[in-house]
């Protein structure tokens, strides 16, 4: 009887699994904090920028884009910044959207199919709620955010096919509201209120929630 010479069918090659960069947003001045830029305010006896990017690389983020204005020199001599790519906000005062933009920028060409977007003052979303949202990622049209009951919060996640309007309509303090509002039906909620709690420092009363 002859051999069976058959040979196993291939099988296709599995596929790289998506780039889901981290972009933290740590501008700000905190105006309302007396000037003391947010980035620098100490959380656990670092600077509250430091928890962030650990956030963001603890839920499997990477790279990690880091976006800096109001003292930026001075949280890049006395924060630990290292294997992150920190890029300056000169207009950092205008609001939010301009440090959009700039990151966003900033990853322009690294081969990410999706920015995480976080804020440097939330110290009460971990590595979890982070990791939950990036999870929802499906592709490069991805709209997913964090929700607390039922409520749009961050982190936000961008599919890469959504930067280019998201920059061009991102203004102000608006940030990423425009389109947002424009894309609300594709949007994906998660729900994060079971494992996180998404408060801003903003206030000299929010100073508590840091410890």
């Amino acid at each position: 009887m002859p051999a069976n010479t058959d040979s196993p069918a291939p099988t296709a090659p599995a596929a790289d699994p998506p780039v889901i960069a981290g972009l933290l947003l740590a501008a700000g001045g905190g105006r309302r904090l007396g000037g003391r830029p947010k980035a620098l305010l100490p959380y656990r006896g670092r600077p509250l920028v430091e928890n962030a990017v650990r956030v963001l690389r603890e839920a499997g983020c990477g790279p990690v884009h880091v976006v800096l204005g109001a003292s930026a020199a001075e949280v890049r001599e006395r924060a630990d910044l290292a294997g992150c790519l920190v890029v300056d906000n000169p207009d950092w005062a205008e609001g939010m959207g301009s440090s959009l933009r700039v990151g966003l920028a900033s990853l322009a060409g690294t081969g990410a199919s999706a920015a995480l977007v976080s804020l440097v003052d939330q110290p009460g979303i971990g590595p979890a709620a982070v990791a939950r949202v990036r999870e929802a990622y499906r592709s490069p049209a991805s709209l997913v955010a964090a929700a607390y009951d039922g409520e749009r919060g961050h982190p936000v996640l961008f599919g890469v096919d959504r930067w280019a309007d998201i920059a061009a309509t991102a203004t102000g303090d608006k940030g990423a509201r425009v389109h947002l509002t424009r894309h609300a039906g594709e949007l994906v909620l998660v729900e994060c209120s079971d494992i996180a709690e998404a408060f801003d420092i903003d206030t000299p009363s929010d100073l508590a929630r840091l410890t």
